[in-house]
């Protein structure tokens, strides 16, 4: 499939800092590491995601303020990508991109702090909880309930997962021998004698010769 056909992909972001750094948190879940390109300069980071079913995804970061490359870098997790920048210099970023204001206020190095977690006070416009929204979109991920034959795939999952051995034994037995076409968890039953195919109604079972 063409790009031009394929649909574009919605990434947020948001960010905050702390006297030394400042953090991009770009939200994209289960993104692979072989799927995301980063580069730094020292006013600029340039992030490409490449994703099959979607376009290529492209943003350029021109930064209000200096930063060292060398010692910038980023985490990828599950839910999220976190882009820690160095600052050549302690001072509170007023806007993630463009002009630097004047006037800025330089922290002097001793007091500097070092980078851990998000700061109380919200340095974007929006100054959202970006911890709190990972944490809703993971509960949202366990909440999501799987349809069809997924969630049947699933049911039988838990089954033998949590079953006893007789319960494992009888599955695996009555699974091969009706050709995948019975699934029963009673042992008394199966282990007396061979299981039948039951093919679905309406359907016959035919066994090709090799």
């Amino acid at each position: 499939m063409s790009d031009s056909l394929r649909p574009v992909l919605h990434v947020k972001h948001d960010w905050y800092q702390t006297d030394s750094a400042v953090v991009i948190t770009v939200l994209i879940k289960n993104l692979k590491k072989d799927q995301l390109k980063i580069t730094f300069t020292n006013s600029q980071v340039e992030m490409k995601i490449s994703v099959p079913e979607f376009e290529e995804y492209s943003k350029c970061f021109n930064v209000s303020h200096k930063i060292v490359p060398d010692q910038s870098g980023y985490k990828l997790t599950s839910s999220k990508i976190e882009i820690q920048l160095k600052k050549t210099e302690c001072i509170r970023w007023e806007k993630l991109e463009g002009k630097p204001a004047e006037n800025v206020k330089v922290v002097p190095q001793e007091h500097a702090t070092e980078l851990s977690h998000p700061p109380s006070y919200p340095t974007s416009k929006k100054g959202k909880d970006w911890n709190q929204v990972e944490n809703e979109i993971k509960k949202q991920e366990e909440q999501e309930k799987p349809e069809g034959e997924e969630a049947l795939n699933k049911l039988f999952k838990e089954i033998y997962g949590k079953g006893s051995d007789e319960v494992r034994k009888a599955m695996n037995k009555s699974f091969m021998e009706s050709g995948g076409t019975v699934l029963s968890t009673n042992w008394n039953e199966v282990s007396k004698t061979k299981v039948d195919v039951k093919p679905p109604d309406g359907m016959e079972f035919k066994k090709w010769d090799s």
